[in-house]
């Protein structure tokens, strides 16, 4: 281990003023995702990303020269449960950072308790933005680097003029929409319809019906989790071909992760609009998809939110080495302006704001499960979580 990197080299009563979970030889972190319910389809890939990501920092000597343990909690899809399994790592098990939620509700769920206790929370999920936490680091895309950007795409590529929105019932789908309909609507296009379903919600044929009499030039999709198995296999029952010129199906919650349980034959033709696909070409991403299929199994698939996941103990571990140590306040202070240029999206860096610098890629679906990157911007695009005119 490089000198200046061992555990004799920095005390823990130095780096540790705060009676964190940390000891002269191993440091402990919260991991907090569903991994039992409706969203363990997409957040079980965030649980094995995130201890791939602690197993390669181990591997290179820790943190500080100590070890990171890790304590994990399930959420089991239900947000309540969520907040109750944060109060635990944060006051109980003291934890000094924690990897973990997926859907903006748990998210929300948990966000008093990290800013009442002080807890630092590494959040991997694309979202509707409109938030800004001296306790969260964002590493997915915010609105302006997805739903807008993605938009942008599909009505210059596309032609698109008109838009069906539909999508889960809470808080992200529901913004996300109100967001991409303001800048539809901007842009002179046209909705012409929105539905919203309960999580686990299996019915679509209804809303199905509408589509078709309606016509829209795109059908614009934000449904999560387990239910993303029935509305796509739906869709091609009903006739719906989405390898066809029309409808474009554009989407910016289904992953390889969710493919994996709809199947690709059923989502062939599909896009998705996100910052990171399993198929990118660069050597990162090489080394990142070897090794994780290496620890998880050659069948296993990554998406968007996983890559993001996998971010999180990585950027932590560079925040507590730029500050010399594990307490919360030193390690949000070292937080912006730290880069990773082994990311497998990339190049990365943390933005004054706490969100994330990134390119915006938009992909097609093919039969074999995996996405064709068809775009991406020639910039990383800076995040903007309250964009005007979008509040």
């Amino acid at each position: 281990m490089p000198k200046g990197l061992r555990a004799q080299d920095f005390p823990t009563d130095q780096v540790n003023t705060t009676g964190l979970a940390v000891t002269d030889t191993t440091a402990t972190v919260g991991i907090l995702h569903s991994i039992t319910g409706t969203m363990a389809i997409s957040e079980t890939g965030s649980v094995q990303a995130e201890k791939l990501a602690i197993a390669q920092i181990n591997a290179q000597g820790g943190i500080l020269g100590r070890q990171i343990d890790f304590i994990q909690e399930d959420g089991a899809s239900d947000w309540p449960t969520f907040a109750e399994k944060a109060r635990k790592l944060l006051i109980n098990d003291r934890v000094p950072a924690v990897m973990g939620c997926w859907t903006s509700a748990s998210r929300k769920a948990v966000l008093p308790i990290f800013e009442q206790q002080n807890g630092f929370l590494y959040y991997p999920t694309f979202y509707e933005g409109l938030e800004e936490s001296p306790n969260v680091i964002y590493t997915g895309q915010e609105a302006t680097q997805q739903i807008i950007a993605g938009l942008d795409w599909v009505m210059r590529e596309k032609g698109a003029e008109s838009f069906y929105l539909i999508g889960s019932d809470y808080i992200w789908p529901r913004t996300s929409n109100k967001i991409a309909r303001i800048h539809i609507e901007k842009n002179g296009k046209q909705v012409v319809g929105e539905d919203y379903f309960p999580l686990e919600h299996t019915q679509f044929n209804s809303t199905i019906n509408r589509i078709r009499l309606q016509r829209p030039d795109v059908i614009y999709a934000i449904v999560v989790g387990g239910s993303n198995v029935a509305f796509y296999r739906q869709l091609k029952a009903a006739g719906i071909d989405l390898t066809r010129e029309a409808p474009t199906l554009l989407t910016i919650s289904v992953t390889e992760d969710e493919i994996l349980g709809i199947g690709g034959d059923n989502i062939e033709g599909a896009y998705a609009c996100m910052k990171y696909f399993q198929s990118l070409d660069n050597p990162n991403n090489e080394a990142f998809v070897a090794a994780f299929k290496e620890m998880w199994g050659s069948d296993i698939v990554i998406g968007d939110v996983t890559q993001a996941a996998y971010l999180g103990p990585w950027l932590w571990k560079a925040a507590v080495e730029r500050a010399g140590s594990f307490d919360v306040d030193k390690v949000r202070e070292a937080s912006p302006g730290i880069e990773l240029d082994t990311a497998p999206e990339g190049y990365v860096k943390v933005h004054d704001n706490h969100h994330l610098w990134s390119r915006t890629r938009v992909g097609r679906a093919n039969a074999e499960g995996q996405y064709d990157v068809v775009y991406e911007t020639a910039d990383l695009i800076e995040p903007n979580p309250f964009p005007e005119g979008y509040q």
